[in-house]
């Protein structure tokens, strides 16, 4: 084999192993898939991903190993729900405070943002006043669109894997 060919296969194969090592720890490319994010992230749009927004992620897994750094109210986080990554908004974080309502139909309010809720997904949540210790409410954009932490609960924050950094 020739010098030449040898360096480029080294070439070759250290920046497979730099794409690699970055794909599974640092940033992903996603394509969103669905309308719960809407008008935010639109079905088919290419986003970015720090996957160490957090702290740092089991490669293959459904958390972080340890958490350097928790979501904050507004982010856009990604996280895995039954074997689905899903990419929803951060409503709200440990110990904020959660409102409900029964005026014009079911509604929780967190800070000064209202949502809709359904009948089930009222009695899923209104046993809590506070977001939990060490979870999140994950909410889409779209809530007719939407299943999030309305329909399954609170996301714990190990397993907030990723924030969506270039939409």
């Amino acid at each position: 084999m020739s010098k030449l060919l040898k360096t480029a296969v080294k070439c070759a194969f250290l920046g497979f192993a730099a794409g690699l090592f970055l794909k599974l720890f640092a940033v992903d490319i996603l394509t969103v898939s669905g309308k719960s994010m809407l008008p935010t992230l639109r079905d088919g749009q290419t986003i970015a991903v720090s996957k160490l927004a957090y702290g740092p992620v089991k490669p293959f897994g459904d958390s972080v190993f340890f958490n350097w750094n928790k979501p904050k109210v507004n982010d856009i986080i990604t996280y895995l729900h039954d074997g689905n990554l899903v990419v929803k908004r951060c409503a709200a974080v440990s110990g904020n405070t959660l409102e409900f309502s029964l005026n014009s139909g079911y509604n929780l309010i967190v800070g000064s943002k209202k949502y809709p809720l359904s009948e089930n997904q009222y009695h899923l949540l209104c046993r809590t006043d506070r977001v939990p210790e060490g979870t999140v409410l994950a909410l889409g954009d779209n809530p007719a669109q939407s299943v999030d932490s309305r329909a399954y609960g609170f996301v714990p924050e190990k397993n907030v894997i990723g924030r969506v950094i270039i939409k």
